[in-house]
């Protein structure tokens, strides 16, 4: 924290900043689940300040729009970089682009109950659950409930509700080797 020399002042007389906010963005921006808020014992952590110094950077990023905040506990607070809707729909559109003509197709063409929005959000559960499979070549049934139904309920109303809908048309995609009968593991074999 102190390099052991004079700190310099400003014109004002007072400490000038070592850190600029913009060092507390890069924290921000250099994690790779942007889903998750960090604390102010984080952003000290990462550059090694007081946690005056964290709370004024982040607070002064909140009064620039360029980060949220919200109390989570008796004196307990998060910070977050807001995420634009529009990139996240650009990167699932380009999920669905690198995903073989093959998959698409049969994520299409499955057969899920419902029309309309309702069977777009069965085809996207269905998506889901292929991602979710081939990020985890093994996997159980609880693996799916807890969490793919969780972002993608699909109009279902319980997860086994869900799960006898999405299983079926699951089965039948490429690369995906299903439970024997008595078996737990889906498997995802590639393709």
């Amino acid at each position: 924290m102190s390099d052991g020399g004079e700190r310099t002042r400003n014109d004002r007389g007072q400490y000038a900043d070592r850190i600029p906010p913009e060092a507390v963005l890069e924290v921000f921006e250099a994690r790779d689940d942007w889903g998750r808020p960090l604390t102010a014992s984080d952003v000290l952590e990462e550059l090694d300040c007081s946690r005056r110094t964290a709370h004024n950077k982040l607070n002064e990023l909140v009064d620039r729009g360029d980060l949220r905040t919200r109390k989570v506990g008796a004196r307990s607070r998060v910070w977050w970089r807001q995420i634009d809707p529009a990139d996240v729909r650009t990167e699932a559109a380009t999920d669905e682009e690198e995903r073989p003509p093959e998959v698409a197709a049969a994520i299409g063409e499955a057969d899920l109950p419902g029309s309309g929005p309702r069977l777009d959000a069965r085809r996207e559960a269905l998506s889901a659950a292929y991602e979710y499979l081939t990020d985890h070549p093994e996997a159980k049934k609880a693996d799916f409930l807890r969490d793919v139904y969780a972002e993608h309920p699909a109009g279902y109303e319980s997860a086994e509700a869900w799960w006898n809908a999405i299983q079926p048309a699951l089965k039948e995609l490429p690369g995906v080797d299903p439970p024997d009968e008595r078996g737990h593991l889906w498997h995802f074999l590639g393709g």
